[in-house]
């Protein structure tokens, strides 16, 4: 099937090919509904997304994995900073007190 695009009193003919693939059947109708409600349907939207591929030379969103974080992402990360922490000498509530009333005082200051 071929379809003519018009350009400067020139026209010129575009093949077309049938691209086709397996999805679920409730994806697709929930996506066709979408796109009915945009006042389009599923071929035009998925030509546009070529299209869109072709502008950005990739897919037209971001596609990347979300971090993953594991229990012994935790486990290290919290042994990570006792580790840290063994190095500090102890203080006292009244040296901490100390300490806090300091650096609000500082901060008083200016």
């Amino acid at each position: 099937m071929y379809y003519a695009l018009e350009c400067k009193e020139m026209i010129i003919m575009t093949e077309q090919v049938l691209v086709q693939f397996r999805a679920d059947k409730a994806l697709k109708e929930e996506v066709a509904d979408i796109y009915s409600q945009l006042g389009m349907d599923l071929p035009t939207a998925f030509r546009m997304f070529m299209n869109k591929s072709k502008q950005v030379r990739g897919l037209p969103f971001d596609a990347v994995l979300p971090p993953v974080t594991k229990r012994d992402d935790f486990r290290s990360a919290f042994k990570a900073l006792r580790e840290e922490a063994a190095d500090v000498p102890e203080m006292s509530l009244e040296e901490i007190n100390a300490e806090i009333s300091a650096a609000r005082a500082e901060r008083k200051r200016g």
